[in-house]
Order: structure tokens, then C-alpha cells, then sequence
């Protein structure tokens, strides 16, 4: 079974229309499909679905693409969900207005404690990083990057997403230059939030886009994580975050090979009886494999 649920469409911050996505898809073989564009945010942006009326007509137009390709692939209906407290809706608000299948929470935007303002750790742009650090916390990395474990933690305890996306993606634009993994306080923030995962229950993301995009040299999460994921018994999926229609199995083949060298033998797939594990299996880098 090829499967990927975290996918963005024009929507949001996506290429192209859901039905290319879904006819890459059945180009590739897979068997289930995922949407999840990025939630509505209550402010101005340019990577979130509009507002409320867009997002009616994107649920809509997925099920209706849903029913049109039943009989060649399975489609469901997701969004990621930013948290930010005190700013952005619920998670169960969105899951009741759009009447999703299933959530996909992540953390794009950290809430600055000592002034006014939201940093964003994410995009092609390694700048608009630094100055958020700069400005929101005054350079003080420790600070900023504790603040966005807390806010992690914050959305996995009261929120409760069926899939954390990108858990460690903090890490992507600082690249060895303000802070190592391996430093203890770095390495306590991800031991608490691993801890409260293995509590609630949501199945982390091992997500492929920082490699094929070339804005990480390791997944999101990394193999350190990885290996304590295993050894907590914390389920994970596998997707590619895809904005574009070849995206889907970007780095598939390569990351499973990494998974099965760390141990693991199986994957959460979402199906028409909600979630089921899946065995883990490897071809060759380079090549499509199916999970």
C-alpha cells in the first residue's frame, strides 16, 4: 500500500488543483490519498486557506473527488492546523465546521512571551528566521527555541492532532549555526515532549520535504528521535508534505530504508475503518515502493 496524507493543494500554498494531485497519484500507484491544507489563520497571510467560505468549498470539492475516483483510490479529507494560543481556533472547531477525517497539527508560528509578534520558523528563507530571532526574542535562542517545544507540548496536550506534523522542523533553518541537538537543554525539551506524546496518543509524522527540498539533511523528525520514537512505542506515518503533484513520493524509498535500519516494521495508515498499522517495506533508493 503507497499512501501519503499530508498533501497541499491550491487551497493554500499548493500548486495545483486536488484532482492533479489525485491523478499523480494513481500515476504512482498509491492507494490512499490525504488532503490537508493549511487551516484558516486569523490574520494575513499567504499559505492558508482564505477563510471559512474557501474552506467549505475545499471539503466539499474533496468529497466530491472522493466519489468520482472510489474505485481507483482511497481520498480523504484533512487540514493542518496551526497553534498558536490564544490566536488560532480550535482543533475541534475545524474538525466539526469541515467534518474532517482526521487532524494534522504543526507549529509554523511561535508565540514570542516577551513582545508582541508571531516567528516564523518555516519557508525557503533562511532570513525571515533570523530576523524573527532577532526580533522576537532579542537573539536568545535558547528562549525561542524552548518557547516552541512549550507551544508543541501546548497543542499535543490541548489539542490532541491525530498526526503531529514535523515534529523537530525548529531545527531546519538553524542548521548547526545557533544551537547543536545534541546540547542537554535541546535534548530535555524533546525527552518532555516525547514523554507527553507516548501519553495522548497521536501518531508523529516522519516527514520527507526538508530533504527533497533541500532545506534539511536529515527528516523531520531526525534518526536520534527517531530511535527514541521506537523505543517509547510512539507509532509514526509516513508522508512528503507535498506542494506539487511530483512531490508525493519524494524521498519514500530512501526514508523507508532509514526507518527499517532503525527497527521499525510498520506505519499508521488512515482507511475507511479509521486508523490501522501497515508492515514497512523497502526497495532500492530511487525507486517507488509501496508501504
Amino acid at each position: 500500500m503507497l499512501f501519503n496524507l499530508h498533501n497541499h493543494s491550491h487551497y493554500c500554498d499548493g500548486s495545483s488543483a486536488p484532482e492533479e494531485y489525485i491523478r499523480a497519484a494513481i500515476e504512482k500507484g498509491f492507494d490512499t490519498l490525504g488532503f490537508s491544507s493549511h487551516a484558516p489563520v486569523p490574520f494575513e497571510n499567504k499559505f492558508a486557506i482564505k477563510d471559512e467560505q474557501a474552506l467549505l468549498e475545499y471539503a466539499g470539492e474533496i468529497r466530491q473527488l472522493k466519489k468520482k475516483y472510489k474505485d481507483q483510490i482511497h481520498i480523504f479529507l484533512s487540514l493542518e492546523i496551526d497553534h498558536i494560543p490564544g490566536i488560532t481556533r480550535s482543533f475541534e472547531y475545524f474538525s466539526k465546521v469541515a467534518g474532517l477525517d482526521y487532524t494534522i497539527g504543526g507549529i509554523h508560528l511561535v508565540k514570542s512571551p516577551l513582545r508582541p509578534g508571531l516567528w516564523f520558523i518555516d519557508g525557503s528563507k533562511r532570513a525571515i528566521y533570523d530576523e524573527g530571532l532577532k526580533k522576537m526574542f532579542n537573539g536568545d535562542i535558547h528562549v525561542a527555541v524552548s518557547t516552541y517545544w512549550k507551544q508543541m507540548r501546548d497543542m499535543i496536550q490541548n489539542q490532541k492532532p491525530d498526526i503531529i506534523a514535523h515534529l523537530d522542523k525548529i531545527k531546519m533553518h538553524n542548521q548547526d549555526r545557533y544551537f547543536s541537538q545534541h546540547e542537554g537543554w535541546y535534548v530535555d525539551e524533546v525527552d518532555k515532549t516525547l514523554e507527553l506524546i507516548a501519553k495522548t496518543g497521536s501518531i508523529v509524522e516522519v516527514n520527507t520535504r526538508g530533504i527533497y527540498k533541500k532545506r534539511s539533511d536529515e527528516l523531520f523528525p531526525g534518526k536520534d528521535i527517531l530511535k527514541k520514537l521506537l523505543h517509547l512505542n510512539i507509532p509514526i506515518t509516513l508522508n512528503s508534505d507535498a506542494h506539487k503533484p511530483h512531490e508525493l513520493n519524494g524521498y519514500f524509498a530512501e526514508a523507508k530504508s532509514i526507518l527499517t535500519e532503525i527497527g521499525f516494521s510498520k506505519v499508521k495508515v488512515f482507511g475507511e475503518n479509521g486508523w490501522q498499522d501497515t508492515a514497512l517495506e523497502t526497495t532500492a533508493p530511487g525507486n517507488v515502493s509501496g508501504l
